[in-house]
């Protein structure tokens, strides 16, 4: 327990009087958190991720004294299981919501299909909620209590084209000129790709001669695998959500002789770095690939790292570094508000201007909002598979390595 304590002071996370739990006129005996993540189903395995990321979040509030503006008030983690689809999100919602009125502020729903129902029901309910999922639809749409750390879809492609360029060249010395698609048509591979069809593509001289769209779940990889064998495209924008369809087109492409050396890939968004997908596709598949996400393990984060590994039991920091910081954004915002009241919280929220504590597991190194909700200066982040972890290769201010063009 010293030892957790005096981790999280050196991280900027607690005072050592923040431990004292000495209680005040405004104590009360808990607070309750939400998570809602998708448990069952193609995405189950990148919810389990999430769940581990916000159990050691809560964890590392209550063993630092927990809200100390509350006497000291532990948090109460609830969790929903969203399952599979955007109609049970929403059902999950409405459940959790009505089996826990006291609750005063949650994070989720990961895919961006289930974040968007799910938080209209907790817009209703007037709960502030914390997401790291992409969809500009998200926060577009006049919500008051709904926050997003990530960079939205739009502003994830808008970035992706230049810095994807710029570390070919850095690489090879010249400039691809075919792309292909091949995507999911969930919110957020639909959203980062929309702009790049209407005419970013043409902006930096790449030819489009794949574009393959499926609904998930996927059955069979072989006809869209074989669009690509058959174009030959310099890189591809590899865009699936779910495991099971990442693992079923890797082999697909490895089998058609489309291997990491001949063809690069660039995905887009966590699920392509979770540990679980290692052990389910294999190294050898994931060698060389790249993704574009919101947030991962950055340089100087070494020593939140190894309480990373200890407290979650994963291998590496992934983009749920993001979930784990969303809860203790909600502890600084009922600290700003000395109250566990949603509407207080959601205020406290939007006045919020971090650069230190919370702050530090965001790229940037900066926590604050904009009036729809979307954080100030979000930028991307890309990770690169290199002999079986995936590591940051991109900004070069946060990259704990050198990027890999391959296809070379």
């Amino acid at each position: 327990m010293r030892k957790l304590l005096a981790s999280l002071s050196a991280l900027g996370l607690i005072s050592v009087s923040s431990t004292t739990g000495v209680a005040t006129a405004q104590g009360q005996e808990q607070v309750t958190m939400a998570l809602a993540m998708p448990l069952s189903g193609a995405w189950a395995r990148i919810g389990e991720v999430s769940r581990a990321a916000a159990e050691c979040a809560v964890a590392d509030i209550n063993a630092a004294g927990g809200i100390e503006a509350l006497g000291g008030a532990k948090v109460n983690l609830v969790v929903a299981d969203v399952g599979g689809s955007p109609e049970s999100a929403k059902n999950a919602a409405e459940r959790l919501l009505a089996e826990h009125p006291d609750i005063s502020g949650g994070v989720g729903a990961y895919v961006s299909s289930f974040t968007l129902p799910v938080t209209e029901v907790t817009e209703r309910a007037g709960i502030p909620w914390l997401t790291l999922s992409y969809s500009d639809r998200i926060t577009g749409r006049g919500y008051k209590h709904v926050f997003m750390t990530s960079p939205t879809s739009v502003q994830q492609a808008e970035d992706a084209l230049p810095t994807i360029l710029a570390l070919a060249k850095q690489a090879t010395g010249g400039k691809p000129d075919t792309v292909g698609i091949v995507m999911d048509n969930t919110p957020s591979p639909v959203g980062f790709t929309e702009g790049m069809r209407d005419g970013g593509l043409e902006k930096y001289g790449l030819d489009l001669v794949v574009d393959q769209v499926f609904t998930p779940p996927l059955s069979v990889a072989g006809p869209i695998v074989q669009q690509v064998r058959s174009a030959r495209p310099d890189f591809l924008l590899f865009l699936p959500t779910a495991t099971p369809d990442i693992k079923l087109i890797l082999e697909q492409l490895t089998q058609f002789g489309l291997t990491r050396e001949r063809l690069p890939l660039i995905n887009n968004g966590g699920p392509m770095g979770t540990p679980d997908l290692l052990n389910v596709v294999g190294e050898h598949l994931l060698e060389g690939a790249m993704f574009i996400t919101a947030n991962w393990g950055l340089k100087g984060q070494e020593d939140f790292t190894e309480h990373w590994k200890e407290c979650t039991g994963l291998p590496w920091v992934t983009q749920d570094i993001s979930t784990y910081g969303h809860f203790w954004l909600l502890k600084e915002a009922m600290e700003m508000a000395k109250s566990a009241d949603p509407e207080a919280v959601t205020q406290a929220l939007h006045d919020m201007k971090l650069t230190e504590g919370p702050a530090r597991f965001f790229p940037g190194g900066t926590v604050s909002f904009a009036d729809n909700g979307r954080r100030e200066n979000a930028s991307i982040v890309i990770a690169q598979w290199q002999a079986g972890v995936p590591v940051t290769v991109f900004p070069p201010e946060s990259a704990v390595a050198e990027p890999i063009w391959t296809g070379q």
